[in-house]
């Protein structure tokens, strides 16, 4: 790899690593969680009732989705629990709020599911995301939709002996465009 090219793939590292701060963070245990989770909200605009809107909305056109809406209704019984708990979970990843507890891709590689199934997820997911909130948690969120994507579809690989290579974190993130799309300024 040229020098060049490291240079810029660690500068993109560097832009998409939300949690570094230039604030002082305290060193450890729940005040340096509390601090990181405060700078993101305050950064981004994500609060708790922002994630649930997102959840919300986006898993009721999951439901009603054709393609991925009959997976979800022959695992999931009670919506309101699943909501809940996918809602602790986005917390978690979006504000680092340690509210999840769980392991995703066990609920995950058992399911019969494959690429297209997991494109479909990322496109309501980001479709939803563009619509209803401001661009900075927008592009948050989908940053972090795409990562799991990936993680996800490449797990449930692994689990057939199938090897795959991230496809969606590598997707170019254009923040402007965003802002162009008529998402939403205010929560």
């Amino acid at each position: 790899m040229s020098k060049e090219v490291q240079t810029n793939s660690a500068a993109l590292q560097a832009a998409r690593d939300d949690t570094i701060s230039a604030r002082p963070v305290p060193e450890g245990g729940p005040e340096r969680r509390s601090s990181i989770t405060a700078e993101i909200m305050e950064r981004t605009g994500i609060d708790e009732t922002m994630i649930e809107r997102l959840v919300r909305t986006f898993y009721d056109r999951v439901q009603q989705d054709t393609l991925i809406g009959p997976i979800f209704a022959a695992r999931i019984a009670d919506w309101e629990h699943h909501i809940a708990k996918l809602c602790a979970f986005w917390s978690s990843v979006a504000l680092m709020s340690g509210r999840y507890h769980g392991q995703p891709m066990q609920r995950h590689v058992g399911l019969p599911i494959g690429g297209a199934h997991f494109d479909r997820w990322l496109d309501l997911f980001e479709a939803t995301a563009v619509e209803l909130c401001p661009p900075v948690a927008a592009a948050h969120f989908i940053e972090r939709a795409r990562r799991i994507a990936d993680s996800l579809e490449m797990g449930v690989a692994t689990q057939r002996g199938q090897f795959y290579r991230p496809r969606h974190s590598n997707r170019e993130l254009d923040l402007r465009s965003l802002e162009a799309s008529g998402a939403e300024t205010s929560r």
